[in-house]
């Protein structure tokens, strides 16, 4: 039995994968965007077939999976473009839960129980956010105005549309969060590790970079925000 990859055509609707037409064995993807169908075939040969059946379809199988897996990965980044964020937390104490912050929290957004501050209020907290993990935190429109967020660690934190006016995040590790369209105007952002990062239409007027700690491609992405003033361009290095 020989098994032969005829074509993989793209289009720009969808994507289909086949083997030879003889007999197939198909996985349909749902859910998708596009629709997308994995097919595997193989053309039969006798005297193959009796000396390496099982040997070859152990292979088939094998090769299909990895079409099938291929396919799905291939498709995720459109599934990441089209999420949604959860519902909103009905925990009555969620807003309480940044004072905590998470135990297990690490660079990659790993936590124990999702951090749900959306809609929360901590205007001029100076002590409760503190050095606080709040990895894979959801803070999309909750106001963090003039708080003190000193040395916290936000990897993969989503702040889209919150307001961090004043705000100090000095020492702070700001790893890949999303703060498009946040307000930070004033925030203080001294010896802050801003990798991954993005700012997209957010407020940066009067914001501080000192001694900032940036990638080249993320601070060239930042200098584009045209909101910079003169002297936050100058500190970053701007061109």
């Amino acid at each position: 039995m020989a098994a032969s990859l005829a074509s993989i055509p793209f289009s720009r609707n969808g994507l289909s994968l086949q083997f030879s037409p003889t007999k197939r064995h198909c996985f349909t993807v749902p859910e998708f965007h596009s629709p997308m169908r994995v097919c595997c075939s193989a053309s039969r040969d006798g005297h193959e077939l009796k000396e390496n059946l099982s040997q070859l379809k152990q292979l088939k199988n094998v090769a299909c999976g990895i079409l099938a897996v291929w396919a799905v990965t291939a498709a995720s980044p459109v599934i990441a473009a089209g999420q949604r964020l959860p519902p909103l937390s009905t925990d009555p104490s969620r807003c309480e839960r940044a004072f905590v912050g998470n135990t297990i929290g690490q660079a990659n957004g790993v936590y124990d129980k999702a951090i749900d501050l959306r809609f929360c209020d901590y205007t001029n907290e100076k002590s409760n956010l503190k050095g606080k993990s709040l990895a894979a935190a959801l803070m999309s429109e909750a106001k963090f105005d003039g708080a003190d967020m000193s040395e916290v660690v936000m990897s993969k934190a989503y702040a889209a549309g919150a307001s961090f006016k004043g705000t100090d995040f000095s020492n702070a590790v700001l790893d890949r969060v999303n703060f498009e369209k946040a307000n930070l105007q004033g925030a203080l952002f001294k010896n802050t590790v801003l990798s991954g990062s993005t700012f997209n239409e957010a407020k940066l007027d009067g914001a501080v970079f000192e001694d900032t700690i940036i990638g080249y491609i993320d601070l060239q992405k930042l200098c584009r925000n045209t909101s910079l003033n003169e002297e936050g361009r100058a500190t970053l290095g701007c061109r």
